[in-house]
């Protein structure tokens, strides 16, 4: 199998349970930027230890993250085809990430000034997600789907991004138990 198709020569690219659009069209630039976010989330996971809850942490999200760009590149007459979960972002799954939000806030001292990142390369990685994540938010925003919860869940895994960041800068992080 070959890694080239020569379907986009054209400036065209297929979506999820077919259709084809223009490769700067809404979608495209929003999962553009949510690969973005994925490759950042990457590089994070990159510098946490291999076995360490950060890490499954991270591998987790990477993995929503393919449910999320799914969505967004399901056609208004497909939607019916898209499965919780699995191909379309849920209600559980924001909570999920505000469940995440709140144990490691409850275990890091939190700052009450703006951060000035860089305190290490996996809290730095971390930073740079976050601000990837909060522009396919606003990506997301300017081209928002009926009933979905996509912008919800960027908004609370860009949170959760910043969340991270602090949490392993403190010792905190060697010890906590996180899911």
């Amino acid at each position: 199998m070959k890694i080239y198709t020569r379907g986009g020569d054209k400036g065209m690219t297929g979506l999820f349970f077919g259709g084809r659009v223009a490769k700067t069209s809404a979608p495209i630039e929003i999962n553009g930027a949510v690969d973005e976010a994925q490759a950042a989330l990457g590089w994070a996971r990159s510098l946490s230890e291999p076995t360490s809850r950060i890490n499954d942490l991270l591998v987790s999200l990477e993995r929503d993250l393919w449910v999320l760009m799914a969505e967004v590149a399901t056609l208004e007459e497909n939607r019916r085809k898209l499965v919780d979960g699995s191909t379309r972002v849920t209600a559980a799954m924001i909570t999920r990430l505000e469940e995440l939000i709140d144990e490691l806030s409850a275990d890091t001292e939190m700052p009450d000034e703006f951060v000035v990142p860089g305190e290490t390369q996996l809290s730095s990685a971390l930073d740079v997600a976050r601000t990837v994540i909060r522009r396919a938010e606003r990506l997301a925003v300017g081209h928002p789907i009926e009933g979905s919860f996509v912008i919800a869940y960027l908004n609370r895994l860009s949170d959760l991004a910043w969340t991270m960041a602090r949490w392993v800068e403190g010792p905190e992080h060697r010890t906590a138990r996180i899911r």
